[in-house]
């Protein structure tokens, strides 16, 4: 394998000003620029992994390449509600119609990107994400630093600390649950842009012993089977897998409703929170007020379909 990155530095060692317009307008002035200096070789196909800024540069034009386009999100949301989110939406009708086929990992981003793109006809499928539950299983074993007071209710979330995770109004319920005696504690791992911002949230709302902010874990598993419950209370979702992680370790789960129902097809130990503020808080006002004691219906993993579509996929001519 071979790797080649198109910037020099991480996203995080980018300064807010290069997130958030220097990076975005040299993709966006000199993709073809980009593309021909980094991918120098005449690949047989071209996969656009994430939406954003690889999709765009991909999208240049190579008559020996296949173009592959992978969606992993609600595509009328991605980008948010401002006047460049519009521009980016408006931009990327024009990306997207330069690929042969579009994939997506949830029906449900599939039909919100015709509803958002009704015009472009590539062709289009589904393949949801490949899993293998054998080393979640042996990584879950290991013991983990933090002291967790086994008479309350743990929740852990894993998730990148973006706005589209909804931390902040996770924040502001775990506050109104608390003031009403409703004890319980979250540990969120994962890093992000908005952790800062978060963090002051935390010490605003004075919820520092009860909402913690773990940061990156190499590991996140031991995390998950301790918990009681595994939350994932994002404004909008494709198709996570740390959801089928949660399911493999057996975890009772709690999500806001949105595309990730999809990964609870054969689960049964799950609640759906009406995607709000209030939604949430209502339904995590009746778990820890009536916790359940039973644990998720066992279920047995198979990627064969997934893997005969992605065969397929690379293997035929599009």
């Amino acid at each position: 394998m071979k790797l080649k990155s198109l910037y020099d530095k991480s996203y995080l060692e980018l300064s807010n000003f290069q997130r958030k317009l220097i990076m975005p307008l040299k993709i966006l002035l000199a993709q073809k620029a980009i593309y021909h200096k980094k991918i120098k070789a005449d690949y047989d196909i071209e996969i656009a992994f994430l939406e954003g800024a690889i999709t765009r540069i991909l999208s240049t034009k190579n008559e020996k390449t296949k173009k592959i386009a992978w969606v992993h999100n609600d595509i009328s949301r991605v980008f948010g509600n401002g006047i460049k989110s519009k521009l980016k939406r408006k931009i990327d009708k024009k990306i997207y119609n330069k690929y042969e086929k579009l994939v997506f990992v949830s029906q449900d981003n599939l039909e919100y990107f015709e509803k958002t793109y009704p015009s472009i006809n590539n062709q289009k499928q589904v393949i949801y994400n490949y899993i293998n539950p054998e080393p979640i299983i042996e990584k879950a074993k290991e013991e983990i630093k933090e002291k967790w007071d086994d008479k309350t209710i743990h929740f852990v979330t894993v998730a990148r600390l973006v706005e589209q995770k909804g931390m902040d109004r996770l924040i502001r319920v775990h506050k109104r649950l608390i003031e009403k005696g409703l004890i319980h504690h979250f540990y969120v791992i994962g890093d992000g842009p908005e952790r800062e911002k978060l963090q002051s949230l935390i010490k605003q709302e004075k919820v520092e012993t009860t909402f913690s902010l773990l940061g990156k874990r190499e590991n996140p598993y031991p995390y998950i089977k301790k918990a009681d419950y595994f939350a994932l209370l994002s404004h909008y979702e494709g198709y996570p897998m740390v959801l089928l992680e949660a399911q493999i370790l057996q975890k009772s789960i709690v999500i806001t409703d949105t595309a990730a129902r999809e990964t609870l097809q054969n689960y049964q130990d799950y609640q759906i929170a009406k995607n709000s503020e209030e939604g949430i808080f209502e339904t995590l006002r009746e778990i820890i007020t009536n916790p359940k004691k039973e644990k998720g219906e066992e279920k047995e993993y198979t990627n064969e379909d997934i893997i005969d579509k992605i065969k397929l996929l690379l293997g035929e001519k599009i």
